[in-house]
């Protein structure tokens, strides 16, 4: 029996390793935290990440590595891979974890994205902030998430307190400086790498969010034959440079019907959880697979699917269980303000079957603001007689 080893504990890990019950695999989860939630569903090693006594302990148990948390050191997945097979590679790991190096990677394969520079100084902030034009966002080149890390720069006096906030970061985690893109809709592609080059994606996804982190998502996302191409032709670019083994996100802007991508992110997504219930093969799934060397499955989708975010605290789960295609997914997390704690998913066969369905979730939880766009978006994609 296969056991597989994850490098972060949290709902990724807890969802790969459900995910994976079925194919007969066995899990190590790795993780700084004794209370990280995927270490209710497989065994926890508690340790840091830069900690080698204690990552040699986890190398001995498992038989292949893999990641649910982006920004293990670098470092360390080098010296994992020196021992077992680590998936995705290290070098691919580390171009993910700098903005510079992946919007620079994007811009060699001749992927459209906005204005950036990397910034040393408060002068050179100035200098850009103009050539830019506002607004713009100033961001860590490392570590940031979910809004975490960047601040928006909207008028003159906004460029002394955009370094005042984040300039004593420039030598520890650098600073770029993004232009900002004035879109109509943020879009994902969820895709998957084989070990033998094998490559599939998902269906692009559209999502919305509140204060930088990911409130909804809806699958397939409401784009021309030529832009749903273009996008996965763009990841496929990314995949076969990197060598990367898989799932993978890449965000873009979409802008009229031109798409501008955004960032990539190294592992399962959060704009793919609606796989689990809404696709043949969950993004799960076919990580697993494709970092074991298995056969890649099916990434269609099954009619229409969306997923909403659970942040805080956990709603009723009764309005979502009474659908007849809703799916409740709760990470087992302490309630904390803005943490993600849980998702739904819903699917049906009808858009308009399933905008009534969220509709009526929205009203049942007091979330109408959050599917409001979903349920327009739905609706409009439908063509009258």
């Amino acid at each position: 029996m296969i056991t597989v080893g994850i490098l972060g504990g949290g709902q990724l890990a807890r969802m790969m390793v459900l995910a994976g019950a079925p194919l007969g695999l066995r899990f190590v989860v790795f993780d700084p935290a004794a209370d990280a939630c995927a270490g209710q569903v497989a065994p926890l090693q508690v340790g840091g990440f830069d900690d080698t006594e204690a990552l040699a302990a986890f190398a001995a148990k498992v038989d292949v590595v893999t990641f649910d948390f982006e920004n293990v050191p670098a470092a360390s997945a080098h010296w994992l891979a020196e021992r077992k097979p680590v998936f995705p590679n290290p070098a691919a790991l580390a171009v993910a974890q700098d903005r510079l190096s992946e919007k620079t990677l994007f811009q060699e394969l001749g992927i459209a994205l906005p204005a950036f520079a990397d910034i040393r100084s408060h002068e050179e902030l100035a200098a850009k902030v103009a050539e830019f034009g506002m607004p713009c966002i100033l961001k860590t080149r490392r570590l940031g998430y979910d809004g975490k890390g960047q601040f928006r720069i909207r008028t003159d006096a906004d460029i002394a307190a955009a370094w005042q906030a984040l300039g004593a970061q420039v030598e520890k985690t650098g600073l770029i400086l993004e232009g900002f893109v004035a879109f109509d809709r943020e879009v994902s592609v969820v895709a998957v790498r084989g070990r033998d080059g094998e490559f599939r994606a998902w269906p692009l996804t559209t999502n919305w969010h509140v204060d930088g982190v990911l409130s909804a998502s809806l699958a397939p996302a409401v784009l021309s034959a030529e832009q749903q191409a273009t996008a996965i032709a763009y990841a496929q670019r990314v995949a076969e440079r990197l060598d990367y083994v898989g799932v993978f996100a890449l965000e873009l802007f979409c802008r009229g019907e031109a798409l501008l991508a955004n960032e990539m992110a190294p592992r399962v997504h959060n704009s793919g959880h609606w796989t689990s219930d809404g696709a043949e093969t969950s993004q799960f799934e076919n990580h697993l697979r494709a970092v074991l060397g298995l056969p890649l499955g099916d990434t269609r989708v099954l009619g229409h699917a969306c997923m909403l975010n659970w942040l805080g605290q956990m709603p009723d789960s009764k309005p979502v269980l009474a659908e007849s295609a809703g799916h409740w997914h709760d990470y087992g997390k302490q309630a904390r303000d803005g943490r993600k704690v849980g998702h739904a998913n819903l699917r049906d066969d009808s858009a308009l079957a399933l905008a009534a369905a969220l509709q009526r979730v929205g009203e049942a939880l007091g979330r109408q603001a959050q599917v409001a766009p979903v349920v327009e978006t739905l609706r409009g994609s439908v063509t009258p007689n």
